[in-house]
């Protein structure tokens, strides 16, 4: 969809939601598999250079979340909220002019 008629739909802001809901999900999964490397390290120095790997992906995955949290898009700790925000989300999409 081309910039225009997104801001004529309102979907610009639904499109920098779904870019961040992705790099938030492509972060737990880098959170996940680098635990798991770390349980596997052959060797002290693999894994204290995995652990360190570990420490930025939390720390980028922390940021993440605080942004969405910023926008509006994430409600982590309260959940009928965000079940709410998700069936609207839902709903917009349905809606949402095909081309």
């Amino acid at each position: 969809m081309n910039t225009i008629l997104e801001h004529l739909t309102g979907m610009h802001t639904m499109t920098d939601q779904v870019i961040a809901m992705d790099f938030l999900i492509t972060a737990k999964s880098g959170v996940r598999n680098y635990a798991m490397a770390v349980t596997e390290a052959g060797t002290p120095e693999i894994k204290a250079l995995l652990t360190k790997q570990l420490d930025e992906a939390i720390d980028t995955h922390e940021k993440i979340v605080k942004y969405m949290m910023e926008q509006g898009w994430y409600h982590p700790w309260n959940i009928k909220e965000q079940i709410q925000f998700d069936l609207t989300n839902i709903q917009t999409a349905l809606n949402a002019p095909t081309l």
